[in-house]
């Protein structure tokens, strides 16, 4: 979608936002945030961020209506502004060249990541009977099998920070070769520390690919586009987990416990075609205005915050949806695994319901996403049958589909295009985090609580009061525009 922005240097930059939010807001959709504010046109989006002694304008336009878009908003910041003085120089995105192919590609690139655990799933039993003479193998090997989420959740800052200082391309380019030459060296180990050395290494790529390729979504796509793009994400990854579990045991059947290892070359024709078909984006093909950008954490903060809950939610019923089944006293492999493939599709319509309502504001979609969430954990807690328990785990993977994309969204919305990296692999850094947590919490508060029931009905609560409050949050946003 044609992309074009303006930095209008004026003192009153809050005041003028406000008089054309007051304007508008009787005939378009606004949404204000606590840095940014977003008015919905017919002819696409206006974007406005408010700055001490400037104003940074982005539209987004609908076909080819950018010349039609950019001639309405600057005229009617000029009305606004009431002086007459007010100078408008727009300058053209370059990255609105971004075709579907571009996104593909980084769509099949945000999977390798999520390849990296899933593939290993079905082989775990092979790999503790392999190391059981070593000691605390019990322990070990599954680290070695979760570990790269830990790496995710460290390095992701950092290879946000890259990606803004150095370029995109050439950073998840290089990653993903790392990550299939990394992730290959397990088929010649026959040590258990060697292998979690190389899971770590392997992590390390996981966090740039993942960071790069979220940021370069932001990059490519604007307005509804870019949500349309995200939610696309999170419905691939989340779909593509039951093609890799099944493929990954049918390599650990025919070649045994390194099987599933060669799916990490894959990585190699994914870095050929992303050399050749992306592009870098013109923000950090221009890094000298990298310099004079901070990162608005009172914006992103409050949404990382709720990225780490809405994590725990939604990884607490994956990762323990074998335990959580088991309530009811069915604990058959093949039920669970077909449950788990019936979640993951629940997890793909959750995006598609995010895609139909994105004209809503990020709290109500939020509000909505909890909502189910909360119903899902307190159904599967106190469900006594299978099926029940069953739907129930669905009902929570849809709220789950729901609130990733919404969230991911609503942080790319109030980031500014220089610092989008940093503040992408935050998120990114925060939400496997909560991957890596959420087994670990769920545990410890079964102690607390009396059990895994208890802990479900106790995370429903939780995701009520946090559906009440996002209510009245949306209800306050709307009240402003």
């Amino acid at each position: 979608m044609p992309t074009s922005e303006t930095i209008i240097n004026i003192d009153t930059a809050e005041q003028l936002v406000r008089r054309l939010c007051q304007h508008w807001s009787h005939k378009f959709d606004v949404e204000q945030g606590e840095q940014s504010t977003l008015i919905r046109l017919p002819a696409g989006e206006c974007e406005l961020f408010p700055e001490a002694d400037r104003l940074r304008v982005r539209v987004t336009a609908l076909d080819d209506k950018l010349g039609d878009l950019k001639d309405v908003v600057a005229e009617h910041l000029k009305r606004m502004e009431k002086s007459g003085l007010l100078a408008v120089k727009w300058k053209d995105d370059k990255s609105s060249k971004a075709k579907t192919r571009h996104g593909i590609i980084l769509l099949i690139a945000s999977v390798m990541p999520t390849m990296a655990i899933i593939s290993l799933v079905p082989v775990l039993p092979l790999l503790l009977r392999e190391f059981a003479s070593v000691p605390g193998s019990s322990f070990l090997v599954p680290v070695a099998l979760t570990i790269p989420a830990l790496c995710v959740a460290l390095f992701s800052p950092l290879a946000g920070w890259l990606s803004d200082r150095t370029g995109r391309k050439k950073l998840l380019v290089t990653a993903l070769v790392l990550y299939a030459l990394v992730g290959l060296v397990p088929l010649m180990l026959t040590g258990l520390y060697s292998l979690i050395v190389a899971r770590v290494a392997l992590g390390v790529t996981e966090a740039a690919i993942m960071t790069v390729a979220t940021t370069m979504i932001g990059d490519y796509f604007q307005g509804r586009q870019r949500e349309r793009w995200v939610a696309a994400q999170v419905a691939v990854v989340a779909l593509s987990a039951i093609v890799l579990i099944a493929v990954g045991g049918m390599l650990g059947e025919a070649f045994g416990a390194r099987g599933p290892f060669v799916l990490y070359a894959l990585a190699l024709p994914i870095a050929v075609a992303a050399g050749f078909i992306l592009f870098e984006p013109h923000v950090t093909a221009e890094p000298s205005s990298n310099q004079t950008v901070r990162l608005p954490y009172r914006s992103v903060m409050p949404i990382v915050a709720i990225t780490f809950g809405a994590g725990l939610l939604f990884y607490t019923m994956i990762v323990n949806l074998g335990p959580i089944l088991g309530l009811t006293g069915v604990i058959s492999p093949a039920k669970i695994g077909a449950v788990g493939a019936v979640a993951n599709v629940g997890v793909a319509l959750g995006t598609q319901i995010f895609r139909k309502f994105d004209a809503f504001s990020a709290q109500a979609l939020l509000a909505g996403g909890l909502s189910l969430c909360a119903i899902g954990f307190v159904g599967t807690g106190l469900a006594t049958s299978f099926p029940v328990a069953a739907v129930f785990a669905v009902v929570a993977c849809v709220g789950g589909g729901m609130l990733l994309p919404n969230l991911l969204t609503w942080t790319l919305r109030v980031l500014p295009a220089e610092v989008r990296g940093r503040g992408t692999g935050l998120w990114t850094g925060t939400f496997f985090l909560a991957q890596f947590a959420a087994p670990l919490i769920a545990t410890a508060l079964m102690y607390g609580v009396g059990g895994l029931g208890s802990v479900l009905v106790l995370y429903a609560g939780l995701a009520a009061i946090g559906a009440l409050a996002a209510v009245v949050s949306a209800r306050i946003v709307a009240t402003r525009a």
